[in-house]
């Protein structure tokens, strides 16, 4: 167990909608009456489940309930989530900028956190002073800030304005130095929100190679938050979903962020529209019927590489004579493009029309998919976007050989 550096045991967090702590001095002394006489906290037996898309009938909700899991040196931990699931106050509570309502939190070594853009920095002082500042607060000797500090500034990018006010930084430059600083001072435990949205695509993969050099190289322990899948399912090795602050699942990440992506989307095979009144577009064009039909030997048989698949789209066209561009996308539901395709069709009459995609076997990896139908118009001018309409999973045929051959052709009619 000496490899062990976060446990969490039972922990629980607990907030009072619309009220700081909680709330009210009648609360307060009544919560200490019963911890003087050695009762439990009544207000602990009210809370509600955070689902923020329902109306409950009180104003305490658990922001986290019952959390368990440890973690080991040298591992990258990934937690995923929807809004409001709990992931950030979870890194708060680990962070230790907040404390759980019950439960414990045992941590080993020091932490790094970069939760929000400002957390940490003073904003009246330089980029210079922030880092000693930080480097101060995570116990290390002016000699050893000295050491990494020109490594810190030329990962940040920022040597410009090192010794300018971090309050006249850009949200981007801000993270940049802040990063530098949580990855290069040493922690032993390094804790990463969703900040990293901020930087551009070049820091942020910048970041993802310096949290695995960390690790891999460094043997450090990384807890990375983010909605960014295909991130998360690189860097880190175990991931934790959390939903309505309760941790459903730990496992290996492709299998916990498939398991999470395939609940976040309309999984039906067939989308149909009764009349152009009900039907999603607007006055120019609207979605009749959308359908994905397999090419199976047998009904109940499964869409594995091998498997040609049709999307079948109805629409209908409510303007005389034009040229339609049709175009399918096809994305992982990580938000990669896989292709897209489209068919023109000219002097196009007034009325329902129908187009099929063919997409041939041999051409799909195992994964779930999920299907967009672009509309334009003459001058490639967009008439409508219909977006992740349906979506289906392909799955490695274990007959074959498992390499699927990639095509380029594609056949409308």
């Amino acid at each position: 167990m000496s490899n062990l550096v976060i446990k969490v045991e039972n922990v629980s967090k607990q907030y009072r909608l619309g009220q700081f702590g909680t709330g009210s001095l009648a609360h307060d002394i009544n919560r200490w009456w019963h911890r003087m006489r050695g009762n439990e906290d009544p207000y602990l037996k009210i809370g509600e489940e955070n689902d923020r898309t329902k109306k409950g009938s009180s104003e305490y909700v658990w922001a986290l309930q019952d959390i368990n899991f440890e973690v080991v040196r040298g591992e990258v931990l990934g937690i995923i989530g929807r809004n409001g699931a709990g992931k950030s106050t979870l890194l708060k509570i680990l962070s230790r900028t907040t404390t759980p309502t019950t439960g414990a939190v045992r941590i080993k070594g020091r932490v790094a956190s970069l939760l929000e853009v400002g957390t940490g920095f003073h904003p009246e002082l330089s980029g210079r002073d922030n880092i000693f500042l930080n480097g101060a607060i995570l116990g290390m000797t002016r000699k050893e800030i000295k050491r990494k500090f020109d490594e810190i500034v030329d990962f940040a990018g920022v040597e410009r304005y090192i010794d300018t006010p971090v309050k006249r930084y850009s949200s981007g430059m801000y993270v940049r130095l802040a990063f530098g600083v949580a990855a290069h001072l040493e922690p032993e435990i390094m804790i990463v929100d969703e900040v990293l949205a901020v930087g551009d695509a070049e820091f942020q993969k910048k970041c993802l190679g310096k949290m695995r050099d960390v690790s891999d190289k460094e043997g450090r322990t990384v807890l990375f938050v983010s909605h960014n899948m295909t991130a998360i399912k690189s860097l880190c090795g175990t991931v934790f979903h959390l939903s309505n602050g309760k941790l459903l699942e730990r496992g290996p990440a492709a299998l916990i962020i498939n398991k999470y992506l395939s609940h976040q989307t309309n999984s039906s095979l067939l989308q149909v529209f009764d009349s152009p009144e009900e039907a999603p577009g607007n006055e120019k064009t609207k979605l009749k019927r959308i359908e994905i039909c397999p090419q199976l030997k047998e009904p109940r048989d499964p869409i594995t590489v091998k498997t040609e698949i049709h999307v079948e789209i109805e629409f209908w066209n409510f303007d005389e004579g034009r040229l339609i561009n049709l175009t399918l996308f096809l994305n992982t539901l990580s938000g990669e493009c896989v292709f897209a395709n489209g068919s023109d069709v000219r002097n196009l009459p007034i009325g329902l029309h129908k187009a099929t995609c063919i997409i041939p076997s041999h051409f799909l990896n195992d994964d779930i998919y999920s299907v967009s139908i672009l509309i334009v118009g003459d001058a490639s001018i967009p008439l409508y976007f219909f977006e992740n309409l349906v979506s289906f999973e392909v799955n490695e045929d274990r007959a074959g050989t498992g390499y699927p051959i990639y095509r380029i052709n594609f056949q409308w009619l």
